[in-house]
């Protein structure tokens, strides 16, 4: 076997690749169901004056960044980024090391979250956004599991950075 295809059967490569599978399918059903089985801006109640479904199109980024801006800009915008996030993304995991599964699962869902939009924009030419948190007059934009699993892989790489930053001041 060459050592160009052995690389991409390293670890890190086979945890990307599995959960970029997995959090792209499991975002991508969920926005299906809402997009296919919902009215836009219907909203079910989960859990009264707290958590609902709502349908939700979001043509900016993250909490409808942009969302006002030219709509030629954002075409572009937003089918350029992603693909360099991307690029960005397997090039920094080229240097992690292969046994480092926290920082590869992390880098991972960053990944999956910028391909499940992604896809959604090039299929609608938004994000379909569904999660949908608030208490009283206080709300947070709605959300997708693309969404968390952005949010919730670049906290994870904060939290490594900043642990090892001050593992290594000590």
């Amino acid at each position: 076997m060459s050592a160009y295809v052995s690389s991409y059967l390293q670890r890190k490569y086979l945890l990307l690749m599995g959960v970029t599978g997995l959090m792209v399918s499991l975002d991508q059903v969920t926005k299906l169901l809402v997009h296919t089985q919902m009215e836009l801006h219907q909203s079910i109640p989960v859990i009264q004056n707290f958590f609902h479904i709502t349908y939700v199109r979001n043509f900016g980024a993250a909490f409808g960044f942009l969302s006002q801006a030219p709509t030629a800009f954002r075409d572009i915008f937003f089918l350029a980024v992603p693909p360099i996030a991307c690029l960005i993304i397997l090039f920094i995991l080229k240097g992690v090391d292969d046994k480092d599964t926290k920082q590869t699962l992390a880098l991972s869902s960053v990944f999956a979250g910028a391909v499940g939009n992604y896809l959604d924009r090039l299929h609608f030419g938004f994000v379909v956004d569904f999660f949908d948190f608030h208490y009283g007059k206080l709300s947070w934009p709605a959300f997708n599991i693309a969404d968390m699993a952005i949010v919730g892989g670049v906290c994870f790489l904060l939290y490594f950075m900043f642990k090892e930053s001050s593992a290594s001041k000590a």
